[in-house]
């Protein structure tokens, strides 16, 4: 199978903050926001194996700022490295004030994809070929961040926590 560039997967989604999207100290629910990474990390995921997906894990989520009602939000995905049927999408949120200009790195996230056929068997994705130096980084750090997804879920077995969803 051929590998695919990240701009295969790149995806970019814009949403308004609007008042039920906050909390009562008037910055978005990170929920809302999780939400908003998870659909777009799906989409994205969807774009490079072009087959249906499923979440298989958060692996991190970074709040580093606050968006506020009337911020624009400005999503963007890419899937940065592949399994044999799982793919790590990174997601980056930024805010975006509309009477200042200024722009703001709200959110940093990566995500493991799982795509699956018509009958939800995992099927094997096409490899992925990094664009530029951020995208290499997150690449060549993908072993490591696998290595500890695996740790992880040997512990939560032996925790007595199941995890169904494995590639």
């Amino acid at each position: 199978m051929e590998g695919l560039s990240t701009n295969v997967s790149r995806t970019f989604q814009n949403v308004l903050v609007l008042p039920p999207d906050t909390n009562h100290l008037g910055t978005i629910f990170g929920g809302t926001v999780l939400a908003y990474i998870d659909e777009i990390a799906a989409i994205a995921a969807m774009k490079h194996s072009r087959t249906a997906v499923v979440t298989a894990s958060i692996d991190s989520v970074n709040f580093l700022s606050s968006a506020v009602v009337g911020d624009i939000l400005t999503l963007e995905a890419m899937v940065i490295s592949t399994g044999r049927t799982s793919m790590e999408v990174f997601v980056k949120v930024e805010s975006e004030n509309l009477k200042t200009c200024k722009k703001t790195l709200t959110t940093t996230s990566i995500l493991t994809m799982v795509a699956k056929d018509e009958n939800g068997t995992p099927i094997p994705v096409a490899r992925v070929i990094p664009e530029n130096a951020e995208e290499w980084e997150l690449f060549n750090t993908a072993d490591m961040r696998r290595q500890h997804r695996l740790e992880k879920r040997k512990s939560n077995q032996a925790g007595g926590i199941d995890d169904e969803q494995s590639s």
